[in-house]
């Protein structure tokens, strides 16, 4: 496939088999809300960026996926969850267990080590200290998607690592374009996406193609 063609299938398989709950989906129009505010205090204060981003963003969309996301048999795609955690490309549930791990332990670890052996200039205030977090926070979060990038140009090749790279970055755009009626569902009623509407523009953009 070529570079576009790939980024619309890992989105697609992403939303149709990991995004059925409209409450996940609602957690993610949030999260994405928080990821693009963190992308712009980036440019203005970047420790603020990264609470927001670990703090809100990050913790929003995995709740989503966590708690609100069904783990039995996916009847609409034919697919157990076994299956979907195994082909999943970027990080599935027990990738996303380590790295929540490590970044639950980060402040630990600097508050134990202040000076991280050696590595960096230890805190003195309280305020040290959650720059401290901050920065190792950003450190975790850049290199858990360069480490992965990496990672799948040896299993997919390097195409396929460079489009989940791009996905990664520009998915707040894309989860706020498809999930901006999320929350209109849920005042439905309708908890429960069957992406019949996905599959029918799917397959009119292959038969256009």
């Amino acid at each position: 496939m070529k570079f576009f063609d790939e980024l619309q299938q890992q989105r697609w398989d992403d939303h149709r088999f990991y995004h059925h709950n409209r409450i996940n989906q609602f957690l993610h129009l949030l999260s994405a809300s928080c990821f693009l505010a963190s992308y712009i205090l980036l440019f203005i204060n970047p420790v603020a960026a990264v609470m927001v981003g670990w703090l809100l963003a990050m913790v929003l969309r995995q709740t989503g996926h966590f708690f609100f996301e069904p783990k039995s048999y996916d009847e609409v795609n034919q697919a157990t969850h076994d299956f979907k955690e195994s082909i999943k490309v970027g990080y599935n549930l027990q990738r996303k267990i380590v790295l929540l791990s490590i970044w639950v332990a980060a402040p630990i670890v600097l508050y134990l080590f202040p000076t991280l052996f050696g590595l960096i200039q230890g805190h003195t205030s309280f305020f040290g200290l959650i720059h401290n977090v901050a920065m190792s926070w950003l450190f975790i979060g850049v290199g858990a998607v360069i480490f992965r990038t990496v990672h799948l140009f040896f299993l997919k090749g390097v195409q396929s690592g460079l489009v989940w790279f791009t996905k990664i970055l520009t998915d707040p755009f894309h989860d706020i374009k498809i999930y901006h009626k999320s929350f209109s569902h849920i005042l439905k009623g309708d908890m429960y996406d069957d992406m019949s509407d996905w599959y029918q523009e799917t397959k009119s953009n292959r038969a256009q193609g």
